[in-house]
């Protein structure tokens, strides 16, 4: 006989848990064991008037927040209709059935206001990596450092050329992400005009993002979302977001490793990263400032090409303070002298090593070695010993192994793009910017925890 469903929905009593309808595997129930909120309203308190009617926990706008970025949902109102409709969600955000959904404008209202005043999405961000440090993934014997490129929320051809100016004070054009572009610059329109005159194209919707492109990609005004990892568990111990711009790249390395060190007390012995955290300056902040081994290709232009003498083929002598050439001459720092003592130094932080005219006028290799100028000279950084500590480094197991470990921040990006859906920035400018990235980083976290720490459920066996 063929069964009817039952039409009637007008019951007025049930008895209904809604734990009971939660999947004990559901990722959400491994996620909810490493959250702990308890300092967050003693962190938020003044913030709060003592007096009015009460608002919306913010515990609340946390864990619905962080629906969104673990499952990929970039909406807002989205999350809020998913939050309405889905009983593991409402379980998650500690709502029952009858209880009302915030609005999505709240939202806009504390992450534009409270949130940021007091930092609340970093303190959230560094509470789930102490737990990660409780947890023992984090070992601070190694580090990696990476960046990627985060598409802007702007129109491609809304924009203008640096070099054609425009009037940022007009009416309708001071937005949000426009003032917090002007402040970076301390509002001077002399800053302003000496900074757009360096760059290719701006945004008129988020003028603090970069015109780039990823290799063999199409052009998208960006930022760059800057991890700093743990090599042991891939755990996320920084993040940064910074114009897509390779200096800007390794100074937000610098920053986010002078934090770990102060927030968290760790700091690691070796630092792994590609060709962009390999200048100069980078090499010599790390071996001479902060005593860590660098595993970081060197960029290096000084070497030959057609044929001609690079650097490789000039001896040092550090004692001497000279360079010696393939002809056996010597190229020294001094051989003027001057009345006012001199550095020597550059602006480009180097310093000029000089063979004579008198050497290379009768030299067999000159046409090798410096075919179009008199005498043969070398820039030689005051970070070259660095450098030197660097390329030797770069023949050692150890280097090869950091370079395998590298990958696990690229395999996190790739996880953010594709997983998490995270391939273009919902809010403007660099402070939504860094909102965004740290809670996509919280996110990325807590699956982590949640992976690593929770014993998988014993199988069923089988039924022969």
């Amino acid at each position: 006989m063929m069964g009817r469903l039952a039409a009637g929905q007008n019951q007025l009593f049930y008895d209904f848990c809604l734990e009971k309808f939660v999947p004990e595997k559901h990722v959400l129930r491994a996620l909810d064991q490493f959250l702990d909120f308890t300092e967050i309203r003693k962190h938020l308190a003044p913030y709060y008037s003592a007096i009015g009617r009460p608002s919306i926990d913010p515990k609340l706008s946390i864990r619905m927040l962080l629906i969104g970025y673990c499952y990929g949902i970039r909406s807002q109102r989205r999350v809020c209709e998913e939050v309405h409709l889905n009983l593991a969600y409402r379980w998650f955000c500690r709502l029952g059935l009858e209880d009302q959904v915030p609005e999505h404008s709240t939202f806009s209202k504390n992450r534009h206001g409270r949130f940021r005043d007091c930092e609340l999405l970093r303190f959230v961000f560094e509470t789930v990596v102490e737990r990660c440090m409780d947890e023992g993934l984090v070992g601070g014997e190694g580090f990696a450092v990476d960046a990627s490129l985060i598409k802007a929320d702007a129109n491609r051809k809304r924009g203008f050329a640096g070099t054609e100016g425009i009037d940022w004070q007009r009416p309708g054009r001071k937005t949000r992400a426009v003032r917090e572009y002007l402040d970076a610059l301390d509002n001077d329109e002399q800053t302003v005009r000496a900074h757009e005159a360096t760059r290719k194209a701006i945004s008129l919707t988020d003028p603090a993002s970069c015109w780039t492109s990823a290799p063999g990609g199409p052009a998208n005004y960006s930022y760059s979302t800057n991890y700093l990892i743990d090599i042991d568990s891939a755990i996320i111990l920084g993040v940064e977001a910074t114009p897509s711009t390779l200096s800007e790249e390794a100074r937000a390395a610098r920053t986010m490793i002078d934090h770990t060190e102060k927030r968290f007390g760790v700091k690691p012995k070796h630092l792994a990263g590609d060709t962009a955290y390999g200048n100069a300056q980078m090499l010599g902040w790390l071996v001479e400032d902060r005593q860590i081994t660098p595993h970081v290709p060197v960029m290096d232009k000084s070497e030959g090409k057609d044929g001609q003498f690079g650097l490789s083929d000039f001896s040092w002598e550090s004692e001497a303070d000279r360079y010696v050439c393939p002809g056996g001459k010597s190229l020294e720092r001094n051989r003027r002298q001057f009345k006012n003592k001199r550095t020597g130094v550059t602006k480009a932080n180097t310093i000029i090593y000089r063979a004579s005219q008198s050497d290379c006028g009768h030299c067999s290799l000159k046409d090798k070695c410096t075919p179009k100028e008199p005498a043969r000279k070398i820039h030689r950084s005051i970070h070259e010993d660095a450098r030197d500590l660097a390329r030797a480094l770069a023949c050692t197991e150890a280097y090869a192994q950091s370079r395998n470990d590298r990958k696990k921040v690229e395999i996190l990006f790739a996880h953010l793009k594709r997983i998490l859906r995270f391939d273009r920035l919902r809010l403007r400018g660099p402070i939504g910017a860094q909102d965004e990235f740290l809670l996509a980083a919280t996110a990325q976290n807590l699956r982590k925890l949640a992976k690593l720490v929770i014993p998988p459920a014993p199988r069923e066996p089988l039924v022969t």
